[in-house]
């Protein structure tokens, strides 16, 4: 079985340790790092080319937000899911729009994190349940949008978005409906535009909260 390679960053070290020891126990995911320190944890990204990136939010130095700004603006191949005590929607938000994979509390119970991060390799969205309706509350549409869950959206674009809110990646989405990854990204950022939103994880959570109907469901 093919190993998820993964860097651990947290200031915390009996937390960072129980982390290391929880997928360390498993048979798919191996820990090649831990970092301390955000900047640590930032080198380490560069030179061990992690597939996933376990990220808490407040450290000293370099804050977690500042570390997802950095790997984005190095163009890591990485996926980045914050593991953090805060609810603070702000922050949440913050974390979304800078390229977070998820957004995951630490008081989630082992397994369930461990799922989390198969489901977030697997390229399914990441968020605590407890959040969804935070996001939502917080995701409002722009002045120009029409209301969520008008016609606004093409047929194409609604079953983009139900596809996204099931959990599928781009490239999924794009086998489901038979067009190009590219093609999927322009449905993306049409959806984005037009409901007012700026991540993937901010469509989903409209949908899953009500906040958003399904195309097939306005048909």
């Amino acid at each position: 079985m093919d190993c998820t390679t993964l860097l651990l960053i947290d200031d915390h070290p009996l937390f960072r340790k129980g982390l290391a020891q929880l997928f360390g126990a498993s048979d798919d995911f191996e820990v090649v790092g831990q970092a301390a320190s955000g900047r640590e944890g930032i080198n380490l990204a560069v030179s061990l080319t992690p597939q996933q990136v376990l990220l808490d939010l407040h450290m000293p130095g370099l804050s977690g937000l500042q570390v997802l700004d950095e790997l984005r603006q190095l163009h890591l191949d990485c996926q980045v899911v914050v593991l953090t005590a805060s609810m603070d929607r702000a922050e949440l938000l913050t974390a979304l729009r800078l390229g977070a994979s998820g957004y995951v509390l630490k008081e989630t119970e082992p397994d369930a994190l461990l799922a989390y991060m198969r489901n977030c390799h697997k390229g399914a969205i990441v968020l605590d349940s407890t959040l969804i309706a935070l996001l939502a509350d917080q995701a409002e549409p722009a002045p120009h949008c029409e209301a969520p869950g008008s016609d606004n959206l093409t047929e194409r674009e609604g079953q983009t978005l139900a596809l996204i809110a099931a959990g599928m990646s781009n490239k999924q989405i794009g086998r489901e409906l038979g067009i190009s990854d590219g093609t999927v990204k322009i449905y993306v950022r049409s959806l984005l535009q037009k409901l007012g939103l700026h991540s993937r994880l901010e469509l989903a959570a409209r949908v899953h909260s009500g906040a958003l109907m399904k195309h097939e469901e306005r048909h």
